[in-house]
């Protein structure tokens, strides 16, 4: 046996929740050999089955838009908020290279941020 090829492990059983954002890959098109077989989406519905299948409705996030009906568990994955948020979380705090180690959106998120922190609140004028 090659020793160059990774184990394959069973998963245990990954149930989601409304709001989820997850990678999905279309079995059909994945084996078919089809472009545009992984997509990353919400998760917009949950479907219980009598027989204790979950299936879900997802919202596709990319420009082809649309929606996904009965997805199974076993190909999904879910993209947690913590690597999301991993540029945000360790940004460095030296303003001049920031730019360079985040995305746009944590340096926008950052600086309103930083510009509301240094100033005392203000009363809304009547």
């Amino acid at each position: 046996m090659n020793a160059n090829i990774p184990a394959v492990t069973a998963t245990a059983a990954v149930t989601y929740k409304c709001d989820d954002f997850v990678l999905y890959r279309d079995p059909e098109r994945f084996w078919m050999g089809k472009p545009g077989h992984t997509v990353v989406c919400r998760v917009d519905g949950v479907i219980p089955f009598t027989s204790g299948e979950i299936r879900y409705t997802l919202a596709r996030l990319d420009s082809g838009g649309g929606t996904i009906k009965l997805a199974r568990a076993q190909y999904m994955r879910l993209l947690p908020p913590a690597d999301a948020m991993r540029d945000i979380d360790a940004a460095p705090l030296d303003t001049d290279t920031v730019a360079a180690d985040m995305a746009p959106a944590a340096v926008a998120w950052l600086t309103a941020q930083t510009a509301t922190a240094s100033r005392s609140p203000e009363l809304p004028s009547s």
